[in-house]
């Protein structure tokens, strides 16, 4: 038993390390920060949907965490135009921004999709749903805690003029417009598909395991 634990405790941290490092080769292949105004256009939440789902919400807040570490050092580098502004307000607050709601992206993307498919028993849209839960969390947090906090800035202030937002979440969609959409389709998609096929090839889907588990009850009935 402690043998078998010890193999699994392993093969998660291989599956995880192997994330991080699709992250990094992301980010490093212009994937994670693509200029889009004063936003990026992030597909870093890919990695974090896949683990989310296949590895459970722990797993979700160290890829959120090391997405978010990525945007904090943007952050403080000046890197970003938007996060650097807000950094040199308020250090603190933009670690939460950046880090913290990124975190929580993934513990609740993990969550929410094992809630969609305890009720999608045929597993037909939990992988797609769950992968598209990622970047539309990402962006209600972010947005939501740059509204709560960064929103009397002179930054977002100039943004909210420029844009002519008559409010707050007027705003956001103003800003956030083709890109979060764009985001939300890919991740979703590219996410979905991803996760489904490892699922059904490593044979962690519902109904596999349900198979199984008949196939046990029969077998038992017959010895009896």
């Amino acid at each position: 038993m402690e043998k078998h634990q010890k193999t699994i405790d392993l093969r998660y941290l291989t599956q995880l390390a192997l994330l991080i490092a699709i992250q990094f080769v992301m980010r490093m292949l212009g994937l994670g920060r693509v200029p889009v105004g004063p936003l990026y256009m992030s597909f870093l939440t890919v990695p974090i949907a896949v683990g989310a789902i296949l590895l459970g919400p722990l797993a979700g807040a160290v890829l959120g965490a090391v997405f978010g570490g990525l945007s904090f050092y943007d952050a403080i580098t000046g890197v970003s135009v938007m996060t650097g502004a807000f950094f040199a307000v308020d250090p603190l607050n933009t670690f939460v921004l950046c880090v913290v709601t990124r975190m929580l992206v993934g513990v609740c993307a993990g969550w929410l999709f094992r809630l969609i498919r305890f009720f999608d028993r045929k597993e037909r849209i939990c992988y797609w749903l769950g992968a598209l839960a990622t970047p539309v969390l990402n962006t209600v947090f972010f947005m939501g805690y740059i509204v709560l906090v960064f929103y009397q800035t002179e930054f977002v202030q100039n943004l909210v003029a420029d844009k002519g937002a008559p409010n707050p979440f007027l705003f956001v969609i103003m800003l956030v417009g083709v890109q979060g959409l764009i985001e939300a389709v890919v991740c979703a998609a590219v996410g979905g598909a991803v996760t489904k096929g490892v699922s059904v090839a490593l044979g962690l889907g519902r109904r596999k395991k349900d198979a199984v588990a008949d196939a046990d009850n029969v077998s038992n009935n017959e010895l009896l």
